[in-house]
């Protein structure tokens, strides 16, 4: 398997129509003029995607004042995603993006290392969009803890 793509600023955020976990449907376009933050994690209910997942949750507000709108995109089916946003009440959308090939897109799966082993999966990543469907910015490989506190800073936001 080839490396996965990567985003830089100023290039096109990948368009992409996604089941959610509300059984609705969610498409990047219905986010323009809002600036996004998507952020791409392994696996609804694990561990660290929950922290990662109740970060975003407690930050929401001061990102959404900001005018920034938080959607998590997992290769998870959408009756996951639902439990984990009951359980965890998680107040923003969830998509499921089961075959990878959105996350392919966003150079969020690929050839990965864990635990000193090459493996193929979801690298966690966060893409800063702005209004007009640019990525701000692209961050691959950050730790499902502390990295909603950095984004803010990063974002200017504390």
């Amino acid at each position: 398997m080839t490396a996965p793509v990567r985003l830089s600023p100023g290039d096109p955020a990948p368009e992409f129509t996604l089941p959610t976990d509300t059984g609705g449907q969610l498409t990047l376009a219905d986010l323009r003029g809002r600036k996004v933050v998507l952020y791409a994690y392994p696996a609804a209910m694990t561990p660290g995607c929950t922290k990662q997942a109740c970060d975003f949750r407690d930050s929401l507000a001061s990102l959404q004042a900001a005018g920034y709108e938080v959607v998590g995109i997992s290769p998870d089916m959408p009756e996951k995603l639902a439990k984990f946003r009951e359980r965890d009440a998680i107040t923003f959308p969830l998509v499921a993006d089961t075959d990878k090939a959105v996350l392919t897109a966003y150079g969020a799966y690929g050839e990965k290392q864990s635990y000193g082993r090459t493996v193929t999966g979801v690298i966690r990543s966060t893409f800063v969009i702005d209004e007009n469907g640019k990525i701000e910015r692209a961050l691959y490989n950050v730790k499902a803890t502390g990295h909603v506190a950095k984004l803010r800073r990063d974002l200017g936001l504390d």
